[in-house]
């Protein structure tokens, strides 16, 4: 095998098959001539990805790799890892975006030129867009050392034009004076108007917005490096490969989805802020339209986040902005800033509006003079090791001096010293930073002074910690001579999601899968902006009444939920519902049984109706909060409705966005997922995991939404089989048992390994009406259930609060 040859995982192996891992250790055992491992470990061995690709070929179990998987799985057997994988992929993109005709011309070089090549080009897309690597004053790539020579890299300020030109003796790699011998192609990037090739006179620092003048000691560097010629040569097959992807989808598309198989394939490493609720906070701070000065007169608007990760929080903000972003891992702060600059808009004329540094916010801040309009953060919870000791007497400490265990307070106080007078910061907190004894008095002081303006608590589920009902905190730094707002707007969207879920069919109850985000998303708005009270959802309190001994701003203690079912009159609807289904349910309750003598008929397995082409076996991949449905493991096993249904308004009419979209659920990581499985009526869905005996048959309710992770789906043929049939055969106790694999905590099915009867088409109808009746009978009980609980719950709140009498 050659040497850095990329290698893949058995996961790879079965990505790339289209089959589950158990297939792939079937083929190592049974096939001798199945490659080798290569690396890795005994438990996760890895193989090289070309000797993979071939013995598929050979075996007929593969016809080509689609050009994103062979992408990825260079990605991920890169011998420097995935990440720094990324970084090289996403400076070639940035090439190819921003500088077309020059990455065509480097790609016509062989792998070792172009490697040679690569670093100067890199180094100027990416002073262009990220300033440059080193403060000013500062020898650095395309400045002059004091001797006058230019200094590593040679990058170039915006606009330059590329001519090329030989190597001279002084660069790495090139021949000496006076040798004939052809040495690595260069070029020189150089400014209309600069000196010639060759000149020794200093190249012009680039001016970047985010290099003010700071105290000395703070990290300054460029989050992006330029990578070496030595470091970029064994990612040139990659980049070519991510180029030749970007043509068809575009460079930015094809960094979020690497980036997103990333972020999957590593879920403990990073705390992602999913994207509806990243849009959420960008509107939250949103500035009022300055409907009095024409737009060319309003100035750039700014926008920092402290704690940027995955820069989830600056791609939400609309429309042009100043971007900052400091965060401490380096790796994901490269990361970062090569996807914010992706996904700007591609113009290169202007000066560049992003800067990422890394380093740790609050014990080296990279932008400690900078005044911005807005800052968005989601800092980490519950650190101990925030720099307590350290910055006792650090003068952001406005509000009062945070204790070791309200690390949160002190990136709220971080944040307001980052604003301009007027400006707004929207905080992600954990609920127990508004309830703590120990920040009570910074809490009152933000009361005291109008900066805390609002406290929203999400359901459970809009982020991670999943379990958790997180709150937003909407803060404003106070103007100097105006006086503070007196009261604060308290939130709780729980009970709206709750609702919103009764009133869609879906059970109550939270979870990421069930949020209905347009809902939540819409009333959390309007409460902010109208500053209104809505029963049960928000109230706008005076800071009088929250000044007490707690200094508690948890909305829940002040915005007690609905009772279910609303007031008397409402518990009188839900009885007259439930009266209704209860009558419902006694008409399909199934007739006696008959006994029969246990029939020996002549059985057949899904995976041989498989092979045979009666039925097709299908695996979900959709993750829960897609643009479209999406069918999940929860919905089938409760009898709900795909997750992100459009909502429709009176008439049925779907109801759209601004610009006419579908209000479906939010964006998902990952701009280009996997081709999902799409449902078509008659389909029959399997949960994986779990061991039980749940099924559902697909109707026009749930067709068109994708078919969600941990599912099996079968489509049956027509002509061969009837849907309800097979479901209701599938559903069998000991069908499972024996098609179930408990090998782990979990039990495992294998839908491939359950039984069928051999029936005439006629004799499965039949069946298969029966089958249906037991589904519809199902289905009445489940909602006798939840009305049922509405119904008590109600009564026993209405009986409490005295708005119901015992009579």
């Amino acid at each position: 095998m050659p040497e850095n040859a990329t290698e893949v995982t058995a996961a790879g192996i079965a990505r790339l098959a289209g089959v589950g891992r158990a297939a792939v250790s079937n083929w190592r055992r049974r096939h001798a001539d199945f490659p080798q491992p290569v690396g890795g470990t005994a438990a996760s061995p890895s193989f090289a990805l070309a000797d993979v690709e071939q013995w598929l070929r050979d075996q007929g179990k593969l016809a080509e790799v689609p050009l994103r998987e062979r992408v990825w799985q260079e990605v991920a057997g890169h011998p420097a890892g995935a990440a720094q994988a990324l970084v090289h992929t996403g400076c070639a993109l940035l090439l190819v975006r921003d500088r077309p005709t020059a990455w065509l011309e480097l790609t016509a070089a062989s792998d070792e030129r172009m490697a040679d090549a690569l670093p100067h080009a890199v180094d100027h897309v990416l002073t262009a867009r990220l300033g440059p690597d080193t403060p000013s004053g500062t020898p650095g790539p395309g400045r002059a050392t004091p001797s006058g020579t230019p200094g590593p890299g040679r990058a170039t300020p915006p606009g330059a034009v590329r001519t090329p030109r030989t190597a001279d003796s002084t660069a790495p790699g090139s021949t000496a004076p006076g040798s004939t011998a052809p040495g690595p192609a260069t070029f020189d990037w150089t400014t209309p108007g600069s000196t010639e090739p060759g000149s020794t006179a200093p190249v012009p620092a680039v001016a970047h917005p985010a290099n003010p003048p700071v105290a000395p000691g703070v990290h300054r560097a460029r989050a992006v490096r330029t990578p070496t010629a030595q470091a970029l040569l064994p990612s040139v097959p990659l980049l070519r490969a991510a180029a030749q992807l970007a043509a068809g989808i575009g460079a930015g598309q094809t960094f979020e989805f690497l980036l997103g198989r990333h972020l999957d394939a590593n879920p403990r490493q990073f705390t992602l802020t999913p994207p509806h609720l990243a849009e959420l906070m960008a509107d939250l701070a949103e500035p009022p339209k300055d409907a009095g000065r024409p737009a060319p007169d309003r100035p750039l608007r700014s926008v920092l986040d402290p704690a940027a990760g995955t820069g989830a929080l600056l791609r939400a903000v609309a429309g042009p902005a100043a971007l900052y972003a400091q965060e401490a891992d380096a790796g994901l702060a490269a990361l970062t800033a090569l996807r914010l600059a992706l996904g700007a808009d591609g113009t290169h004329g202007s000066p560049p509006s992003l800067a990422v540094r890394t380093g740790d916010t609050l014990r080296a801040d990279a932008f400690a003079r900078l005044a911005t309009d807005t800052v968005l953060c989601h800092p980490p919870f519950n650190d101990r090791n925030w720099g307590h000791d350290e910055l006792a007497y650090d003068p952001r400490w406005e509000y009062g001096f945070p204790a070791r265990v309200e690390s949160e307070l002190a990136w709220v106080q971080h944040a307001l010293a980052r604003l301009r007078d007027g400006g707004t910061a929207v905080l992600l907190m954990p609920p127990a930073a508004a309830s703590r004894r120990s920040g009570r008095r910074i809490r009152a002081d933000l009361l005291r002074r109008g900066a805390l303006r609002a406290v929203i608590a999400l359901p459970a589920g809009a982020a991670p910690p999943y379990g958790i009902p997180l709150h937003l905190w909407v803060l404003r730094r106070p103007t100097p001579g105006v006086r503070p707002g007196p009261d604060l707007l308290l939130a709780d969207t729980a009970g709206l999601a709750a609702s919103a879920g009764e009133a869609g069919g879906k059970p109550a109850g939270g979870g990421r899968d069930r949020l209905d985000w347009p809902v939540v998303r819409a009333a959390v708005l309007d409460a902010w902006r109208d500053r209104a009270d809505l029963p049960g959802v928000s109230r706008v309190v005076p800071v009088v009444e929250l000044l007490d001994d707690d200094v508690d701003l948890a909305p829940a203690r002040y915005l007690p939920r609905p009772t279910p079912g609303g007031d008397a009159r409402g518990l009188g609807e839900v009885r007259e519902r439930l009266a209704e289904t209860l009558r419902l349910t006694a008409r399909l309750t199934p007739p006696p049984a008959t006994p029969a003598v246990p029939a020996h008929r002549p059985r057949t397995t899904v995976g041989e109706l498989a092979r045979g082409g009666a039925l097709s076996l299908h695996t979900g991949n959709a993750a829960p909060g897609a643009q479209s449905p999406v069918l999940t493991e929860h919905d089938v096993l409760t009898g709900a409705d795909p997750a992100g249904t459009p909502l429709t308004g009176p008439v049925g009419t779907p109801l759209t966005d601004p610009a006419g979209t579908p209000l479906t659920g939010p964006e998902a990581p990952g701009a280009a997922p996997d081709d999902p499985v799409v449902l078509e009526p008659g389909d029959v869905v399997v949960p994986v995991l779990g061991g039980g005996t749940v099924v559902r048959v697909v109707g026009e309710r749930e067709a068109g939404a994708a078919l969600g992770r941990n599912l099996q789906l079968l489509r049956p043929d027509p002509a061969a089989l009837d849907p309800w049939f097979l479901a209701g055969f599938l559903r069998g106790t000991a069908n499972n048992r024996q098609a179930s694999s408990y090998a782990s905590t979990a039990a495992r099915l294998d839908a491939r390994r359950l039984h069928l009867p051999r029936m005439p088409l006629a004799e499965q109808r039949r069946y298969g009406e029966r089958f249906r009746e037991l589904a519809a009978f199902e289905e009445a009980l489940r909602t006798v259930e939840r009305l049922g609980g509405v119904l008590v719950q109600g009564m026993y709140d209405g009986l409490t609060d005295g708005t119901v009498t015992p009579a």
